[in-house]
């Protein structure tokens, strides 16, 4: 069983009873999904702007991709135009 102080004590609980998961293993994924979705948007932006030009993506087709998935964040982010999604990655 997971550690009762956890707050997802539940979750941790259901995938280590349903999956190959331990309870430690399984808390540390909790934690990990916990914090991709506690990153500000800010922080996302910038950080899919370099993935993805890392891809081999230009601006034309990152911009828009990541003004969509910004919709897609557990927490919504605001809708951020073109040109402020390119002055939040060049200042």
């Amino acid at each position: 069983m997971a550690n009762a102080s956890h707050p997802f004590e539940d979750l941790i609980d259901h995938l280590s009873r349903h999956g190959p998961l331990t309870p430690g293993e399984a808390a540390r994924v909790v934690a990990d999904v916990l914090a991709y979705f506690a990153e500000d948007a800010v922080d996302f932006v910038r950080r899919r702007h370099r993935e993805l030009q890392r891809q081999g993506l230009t601006n034309e087709e990152i911009f828009p991709r990541v003004g969509a998935e910004l919709e897609l964040r557990r927490v919504a982010a605001p809708e951020f135009t073109t040109r402020q999604l390119r002055r939040i990655v060049y200042g």
